[in-house]
């Protein structure tokens, strides 16, 4: 065979390559969103941990959406912000549809998640809302001087030890804490008018922090439908290819290996996996 007869033999495979269905990628946006990762959460939610996926979602070879498996009770609101900022910017550089499926819960900044999608799923049994902001901390002031411990604490600056959990609260630190409270609930607000719009029904307390149960958000404009990741994107897009689309790991945890670990790490660690536990335990979860 010589060379022209090689090359014509080649068309129709060229042919079924070009005629390959569309991809739809799929990145899963699961745990709590905190900027650190604790040593024993086997996930969590920060920009540098999932913009690694997200770009290799969007820059999937014949994508013709992205899909978000979103299961998250929430956590730190600046790195919900830069999360779904990265996902809006790249759905508009690509142009390509962002759909959102909510799994056992998307609350709080887990909702924030769920709207940077330009539409929202959820599972008649999901746990939706949560349009508010907490924070946590504790108080042990009583128990040291219960067991004798003296606490010394030098400051320059007047408000430098803000609700420090060693020393009593002070009513104006507390107030000072609403007062951010209050900024940051103005933008979460804003951010679910923004993405939402006139499907949202604000003629109840939409934003007070309640949670909803699938159709209840549906109803209420948070979510646009009920369904499975398999069965939407089945029914919207049936020739399509489902491609689960992951992040790039660290080398240790590639191989299976993490670095020691002193005492107090372990603490740390420990300490910090009750929190993350505390996120979900919210919820039920």
């Amino acid at each position: 065979m010589n060379m022209a007869d090689r090359l014509v033999s080649r068309i129709p495979a060229l042919d079924k390559r070009v005629d390959r269905p569309g991809v739809v990628a799929v990145v899963k946006l699961h745990g709590v969103i905190t900027p650190i990762a604790p040593p024993l959460s086997r996930s969590v939610i920060n920009l540098a941990a999932v913009e690694p996926a997200l770009t290799r979602a969007f820059d999937t070879e014949r994508v013709i959406a992205v899909a978000l498996s979103i299961n998250s009770p929430g956590g730190a609101a600046t790195q919900s912000a830069l999360v779904g900022d990265r996902i809006r910017g790249l759905a508009e550089e690509k142009r390509v549809p962002v759909l959102a499926f909510c799994e056992d819960v998307a609350a709080s900044g887990g909702y924030w998640l769920a709207c940077a999608a330009d539409e929202v799923f959820a599972h008649p049994t999901s746990i939706i809302g949560s349009i508010g902001v907490v924070s946590r901390s504790f108080g042990v002031s009583e128990l040291l001087d219960r067991i004798g411990v003296e606490r010394r604490l030098y400051t320059a600056g007047e408000h430098k030890a803000r609700l420090d959990p060693f020393l009593p609260a002070r009513d104006e630190d507390v107030q000072w804490l609403a007062g951010m409270q209050s900024q940051l609930h103005h933008q979460f607000v804003a951010w679910v008018r923004e993405r939402r719009g006139a499907r949202l029904d604000e003629s109840g307390e939409l934003f007070d922090g309640e949670v909803w149960i699938g159709q209840k958000a549906v109803d209420l404009g948070l979510v646009d439908g009920l369904g499975t990741l398999r069965e939407i994107v089945g029914q919207r897009y049936p020739n399509a290819e489902i491609s689960a689309v992951e992040g790039r790991k660290p080398l240790l945890a590639r191989l299976g290996l993490a670095p020691a670990a002193s005492r107090a790490d372990l603490l740390s660690a420990v300490l910090d996996t009750l929190e993350h536990r505390a996120h979900w335990s919210r919820f039920g979860l």
